[in-house]
């Protein structure tokens, strides 16, 4: 597990991280969201212990990241343009890297550069953007680290590609316990492969919430009722979030398991009902709404 308490990073008079406190348990898949200077970038360097903060603390399983050479080996980052050596070929970054990491499984990494048609011996600055993407994702996966901190991963990986990598995080979960922190501006690319998110805006963190509780706490519910009476009962008895109305049509998120609010409308008269899931966007903003934050200001699709 990785505890952060009380972490802040400035630049100058730019606080780029400010009072961040979070947990990213083992084996789960954690997104870290907010739009481009957030503070993501600059928190995922400071777990990965390439910066060091201004203050609070950073901790796996109990120890300091910082300056710790055993803990370090158990992490990898990926920035967002990933770095390689100067004219430098696969072959090369793997012979770099198993001498960072020691564990390394190099059969694996041979085998995944085939699987991806990735040629060792060419060099990496005439890889194309995805390809350099790629390349990086799976000399992390190789090095065996427990974590491996993303910065906008799928940025750059067409639709088959990001699939791809989605099945190789999913078995090295399940075989070794691999914990994937994953950092992006666009809350969409997280929805199918997220446990937690955490929400960064301004340097500062709004929520982090596990997706699962989430879900089952918020419904969607659209329905046209009978007549204004039935309309005014039903709303009466929710915890009413939002309620969009057009025409008859009412659009509502509320808060309560599926199962209340089904109960619950069993007992209204309506033309139509109907309990939609919600978006992880449109969990996300209900959220943030209610603790006094408009995400759709500042969260890009």
């Amino acid at each position: 597990m990785i505890e952060i308490k009380n972490l802040t990073k400035r630049f100058g008079t730019i606080t780029a991280v400010n009072n961040v406190s979070l947990r990213i348990e083992d084996s789960q898949v954690f997104g870290l969201v907010g739009t481009n200077g957030a503070g993501k970038s600059t928190l995922l360097r400071m777990i990965s212990g390439i910066l060091r903060q201004d203050s609070g603390g950073i901790e796996l399983s109990g120890q300091p990241v910082y300056n710790n050479p055993a803990v370090l080996q158990n992490l990898f980052f990926i920035p967002d343009d990933p770095w390689f050596f100067r004219n430098g070929s696969a072959l090369e970054m793997f012979n770099f890297y198993r001498t960072v990491y020691p564990d390394f499984d190099t059969v694996r990494f041979d085998r995944l550069l085939k699987d991806f048609s990735l040629d060792p011996k060419r060099r990496i600055q005439n890889y194309s953007r995805g390809m350099k993407k790629q390349l990086a994702l799976l000399c992390g996966l190789c090095s065996n680290a427990q974590f491996l901190l993303c910065d906008e991963t799928f940025d750059g990986l067409d639709p088959v590609m990001r699939q791809a990598v989605k099945s190789l995080f999913a078995n090295d979960m399940s075989e070794r316990g691999l914990t994937p922190v994953i950092a992006s501006h666009n809350l969409r690319e997280l929805e199918d492969i997220c446990d937690h998110v955490g929400l960064l805006h301004a340097g500062g963190l709004l929520l982090s919430r596990d997706l699962a509780s989430m879900k089952l706490g918020l419904q969607k519910v659209q329905c046209v009722f009978e007549d204004e009476a039935d309309a005014e009962k039903a709303l009466a008895g929710l915890e009413l979030l939002e309620n969009k109305v057009r025409g008859r049509l009412h659009t509502m998120t509320v808060r309560g398991s599926a199962g209340e609010i089904q109960s619950r409308f069993d007992n209204i008269d309506t033309v139509f009902f109907e309990l939609l899931p919600l978006t992880l966007e449109e969990i996300f903003i209900s959220e943030t709404e209610v603790i006094g934050y408009d995400i759709k200001n500042f969260i890009l699709n």
